[in-house]
Order: C-alpha cells, then sequence, then structure tokens
C-alpha cells in the first residue's frame, strides 16, 4: 500500500504443556506455517502488517480448547493490548483454532471496538495472565 502506513497486529504463541491427548496443535508445522504466510499476504494487501511470534518463556497448561485458544495472544499497535482469542472471540463456533485465529485478527484489526475492555466482568479464560 504506497503511501499509507500500514496497522500493525502481532500474534503470539505461548508454549504449551498438554495434560491431555487431546486439543494438540503443531504451530511449528506445516500446515500452521502456510496459514500465517496465506493470511499474512492477504492481511497486508488489506493495509496490515501481521507478524507471528513465538514465546518460549511462557507457558499455559492445555486441558481444554479454551486452554489452547489461551495460548495464542493478539496484539496491535492502536492500543488494543495483548489479548488471548478467547477473550477476542468469546466462545468458538467451531472448535478450530485456524479459523478463531483468523476471526480474532480481522476483529483486532478491522472491529476492535467490538472487543470487550480488559475489566468487563466476563470469564473467558482462566490461567493464560491476559487479565480477562
Amino acid at each position: 500500500m504506497a503511501g499509507k502506513s500500514l496497522k500493525t497486529v502481532l500474534v503470539t504463541i505461548l508454549d504449551q504443556q498438554h495434560l491431555r491427548g487431546d486439543w494438540l496443535f503443531d504451530f511449528n508445522g506445516e500446515m500452521f506455517r502456510k496459514f500465517i504466510s496465506d493470511m499474512t499476504s492477504e492481511m497486508r494487501k488489506l493495509g496490515v502488517d501481521l507478524t507471528c511470534i513465538h514465546n518460549h518463556d511462557v507457558v499455559i497448561s492445555i486441558n481444554s480448547y479454551a486452554d489452547l485458544l489461551n495460548c495464542v495472544k493478539i496484539s496491535s499497535d492502536d492500543s488494543l493490548g495483548n489479548h488471548c482469542i478467547g477473550h477476542v472471540i468469546g466462545k468458538s463456533e467451531h472448535l478450530n483454532i485456524l479459523e478463531d485465529i483468523d476471526a480474532a485478527v480481522r476483529r483486532v484489526a478491522f472491529a476492535p471496538e467490538t472487543i470487550a475492555p480488559a475489566g468487563e466482568f466476563r470469564k473467558v479464560c482462566h490461567n493464560c495472565g491476559c487479565g480477562c
């Protein structure tokens, strides 16, 4: 986008400790890398600079799909904060982590006013430390 600065959105993947055999997702695998690459290209066309990093210093215990949502944080350069995708999207419709990341990134990028403030009384997560 010539002449315009891009909005920056950062996806951070926290390390996970899986307490059960289900809800495993390979955030280092080819499927996720392709998903992020494709989404980064698409978002750039829409004026958003999407970046994905891994934070190996924070470990989330995964015992449910909600915990899997907690290990993915999204922040932007417009002071939204750094929230897990469970806080951004609420309840997952299809329990599909890629679909949920896509929905959360788009909400942060294009409709951050629809995200409940961190201080709002609601329970969406419990161990990610985002304060929601």
